[in-house]
């Protein structure tokens, strides 16, 4: 049920949204993001993000895709991003920031969830099995969407940027992606396929031009890099937003979420 083997590839994606990133302003990133549902008359279901830090709307020169989800959403359709950088799906249940997200999803909003990234890293903290407690985690997100009469995505974790000599891509995410794809299946759940549909526009690219997509600083213009930053993972703002037309048209493509996008964003 992973979504994006059919319709528009992923580099059709990107040259026909290419208006959208041209010249855009930096304030226009993010907006909406942590605004209640009681804070408004609902008139169109609510988007909520879930994640690390590829997701999250982070400051410059960092975003996540999740910030730039909202310029491909139907009118009325607020995208609340509640990703927070370092998290896994484990430390960000336990750590309580699911909490003010559970109060405010209401009747068929989406709960978008993208763990994976941190889910690989050794402490006990974040840690989790791919092949058991990461799929135990991510069901209690969905759980949580359907009591609220809410509905649930899951969204393979984005590909980075590790170029192999021959030109190909490092496989980064072991076995987090498939683990991801089956329980969406189990569930019978939307599967947004973000490790496939990224994947195959970093080899459109090739490995220069999808340098773009990512941070990248030259030493001595920021003052936490003086030596300058080559980011394989997070976002330039160019990237958060090709990142975000591949998940709005994977989420368009599924006929029980396609009311949020607008398809005009995505011709």
């Amino acid at each position: 049920m992973c979504l994006g083997r059919r319709g528009r590839t992923s580099q059709d994606i990107m040259i026909r949204t290419s208006a959208l990133w041209t010249g855009l302003p930096l304030l226009s990133i993010g907006q909406g993001q942590g605004i209640g549902t009681n804070d408004r008359e609902k008139s169109m279901p609510d988007i909520f993000l879930i994640g690390d830090s590829t997701v999250q709307a982070g400051g410059a020169p960092f975003y996540g895709w999740g910030s730039a989800l909202g310029h491909f959403c139907r009118e009325g359709v607020r995208v609340h991003n509640h990703a927070r950088s370092g998290e896994s799906s484990r430390s960000f249940l336990y750590r309580n920031l699911f909490d003010p997200i559970r109060e405010q999803l209401g009747k068929d909003d989406l709960l978008l969830i993208q763990f994976g990234h941190n889910d690989q890293k050794d402490d006990p903290e974040r840690h989790t099995d791919p092949q058991g407690s990461f799929a135990d985690y991510l069901k209690a997100y969905v759980d949580a969407a359907r009591q609220k009469s809410a509905r649930a995505a899951l969204v393979t974790p984005v590909c980075r940027r590790h170029f192999l000599p021959d030109g190909n891509l490092l496989y980064t995410h072991g076995e987090y992606p498939l683990a991801v794809r089956t329980l969406a299946q189990r569930c019978g759940i939307p599967c947004i396929d973000l490790k496939r549909l990224s994947r195959e526009l970093y080899l459109s690219l090739g490995p220069e031009d999808t340098a773009g997509l990512f941070v990248r600083i030259p030493p001595g213009n920021h003052p936490e890099y003086p030596r300058g930053h080559d980011d394989l993972t997070h976002f330039s703002l160019d990237g958060a937003m090709r990142i975000a037309a591949l998940a709005a048209s994977a989420i368009l493509a599924q006929d029980t979420l396609a009311d949020l996008i607008d398809p005009k964003t995505l011709q």
